[in-house]
């Protein structure tokens, strides 16, 4: 043990009873009885031990100290003649024959209570994290996140992947999210970038003769928070293969992932190889989703034939959807709030119907429905108290609003929700391109780098017109577990000419290509070898793990929804030589 102590605040027990020890720690608690006695709880990184304070000069040390100062408390060990069976250490305690203060607390009101820290406003909370990584329970998130990156590496290196370190400091390159950019003080008017990803690097390993690389890598994204994404910078285990196909890739992962599920998650029922495979066509048919949660056994039914004459405004000209849930108990009260919910998440509003207890359509929509009752009943399959969800629109709006109403009735009906595992499944054949919400032009859907179904002539044929781009699917592949997109992997395109002419179809040419990505072009002419790849994000797998709703909870420092590092005044303004020394000039 350190010289600082003999033992942490979770070792003692009744076999040290007699024992001379030294131990140190936050002061979490202090109760005082009668004034010539106090029971203080000294916490360390490992847990807690009670301290009985029995002695009146140590009992002025105590009460001139605030909670959360640091003491440390040299005595004997005898048994607890109140025991607490909750706590490891509860039937003993330690009777201090020297108390040393070893960083006072200098503050008499806390910003909240430690070990409740997690009922505190989130801003409280991420600018004294400091604080709240006291909280046991937070810190238990932090050392689970240590744990499964261990397993990570463990289980890769057993496969055959070497670890090596891509850098941070690159060139810009569209991958899909805006760039955070580093002014070169060398090179005025020039910038570099922090890396999406390690792309083109781990691409360039393969060409350089590599043949399995991983690492946990940083990668930073100037992207908006969501529940699933931290805003700036986040980790992921990024892996390639040489000489590999998509089966290659899929194989590594089946194997790697459902131990460390089994062994680190909340719950210990994991998918086993092989993980389901859905096309992603198929996925948002079915699912209304290209993550479709498959804990939940509904499905989404397309209607439109159906219900689009019904005389229903909304359906009419449109695609519409239905979830059919049976066995539906909710109240009607339950039944809004769910198309509150449905249509701040979707943007649309859902509709309802259902058919009840005595055979009859009731309820929402019911009244539109009535001439048809007979044949909407045998073409669902209705049964009485069956509630039937309804979405309607374009294709993909009505997609959209079906699959979030979907997964938030798996939430609302526990019959139709095996929460209790991790459902893994893979999403293939994705679309090579699509039209960009925000250009309106035809962009890359997933990753400019990936090998097209086809190949060099599907792109040709795209070209002259003889085929829609839109319907191009690609080698690119998604893994989603419990409905969360854990990771984006593809075959690559490691031929320059078929690199080019993919390109091309975005309206960037040859010479555009070998600017944007020289050394890649470059290399691939030099004869690569097919290889293929994914990246899994670490913090989406532990916070998974760890059960917890915000990605936040499972990142030490993190940042708030704003992209602002609330604890260190992050982004900050620097001063005016700092600016001229990189050659900015700011003009708001």
């Amino acid at each position: 043990m350190m010289q600082m102590r003999t033992h942490t605040c979770n070792a003692l027990r009744l076999a040290d009873v007699g024992k001379s020890v030294k131990i140190v720690g936050w002061m979490e608690n202090v109760r005082e009885v009668g004034g010539s006695l106090a029971f203080v709880v000294l916490r360390d990184f490992y847990g807690t031990t009670q301290v009985v304070v029995e002695d009146e000069a140590d009992l002025k040390v105590i009460k001139g100290l605030n909670k959360e100062s640091t003491i440390s408390v040299e005595g004997t060990v005898r048994e607890r003649a109140s025991k607490n069976p909750k706590l490891p250490t509860g039937e003993i305690e330690v009777v201090p024959t020297k108390i040393e203060v070893l960083g006072r607390c200098r503050y008499n009101a806390l910003p909240f209570e430690i070990n409740r820290s997690r009922e505190a406003d989130e801003t409280q909370r991420l600018k004294y994290r400091y604080l709240d990584l006291r909280n046991p329970a937070v810190k238990q998130n932090i050392i689970l996140r240590c744990q499964v990156v261990a397993a990570l590496r463990a289980a890769m290196m057993e496969h055959g992947f070497l670890e090596i370190t891509t850098p941070i400091l690159t060139a810009s390159s569209p991958e899909g999210a805006r760039d955070y950019l580093v002014p070169a003080r060398k090179h005025p008017g020039k910038f570099y970038a922090l890396p999406q990803a390690p792309q083109q690097f781990k691409q360039l390993l393969m060409t350089s003769g590599f043949d399995r690389y991983f690492q946990i890598a940083p990668c930073f994204r100037d992207e908006d928070a969501r529940g699933d994404r931290s805003p700036g910078e986040f980790y992921q285990l990024d892996m390639e293969m040489a000489f590999a196909s998509q089966e290659d890739v899929f194989a590594v992962l089946e194997d790697v992932l459902p131990p460390i599920f089994a062994k680190y998650g909340k719950y210990n029922v994991a998918s086993t190889a092989p993980f389901k495979r859905i096309p992603f066509n198929e996925a948002m048919e079915r699912y209304g989703s290209d993550k479709p949660d498959l804990r939940i056994d509904l499905t989404v039914q397309d209607v439109t034939e159906l219900l689009g004459d019904c005389g229903f405004g909304p359906f009419a000209g449109n695609v519409v959807k239905a979830v059919v849930v049976s066995d539906m108990a909710a109240t009607r009260k339950q039944i809004d709030k769910l198309c509150a919910d449905v249509e701040v998440v979707a943007g649309s509003k859902p509709y309802w119907f259902k058919l009840d207890e005595k055979g009859e359509i009731a309820g929402g929509i019911a009244k539109f429905l009535q001439e048809k009752k007979a044949e909407i009943i045998a073409a669902l399959g209705l049964r009485p108290n069956t509630f039937v969800g309804l979405a309607a629109g374009k294709k993909g709006a009505a997609q959209k609003t079906a699959g979030v109403l979907r997964r938030q009735l798996g939430e609302l009906c526990p019959n139709h929700m095996d929460r209790d595992r991790y459902e893994f499944c893979w999403i293939v054949d994705f679309p090579m391109y699509e039209i960009g919400e925000e250009s309106g032009e035809l962009e890359f859907c997933h990753n400019p780098f990936s090998m097209p179904n086809g190949g060099l002539e599907i792109l040709k044929q795209a070209q002259a017109g003889a085929v829609d781009p839109l319907s191009i699917t690609a080698y690119q592949y998604d893994l989603v577990c419990n409905g969360v997109e854990l990771s984006s992997g593809a075959v690559r395109n490691h031929v320059p000419e078929i690199m080019v002419k993919a390109f091309s179809l975005v309206g960037l040419g040859e010479e555009d290509v070998k600017a944007k990505f020289p050394a890649m072009y470059n290399a691939f002419t030099y004869g690569a070898p097919p290889h293929a790849g994914i990246a899994p994000g670490v913090d989406r797998m532990v916070m998974l793990l760890a059960g917890e709703d915000s990605i936040r909870e499972i990142i030490p420092f993190p940042m708030n929804k704003n992209a602002q590092d609330l604890m260190m005044g992050a982004p900050s303004q620097v001063e005016q030589k700092q600016l001229e020394d990189v050659h900015i000039q700011i003009k708001l």
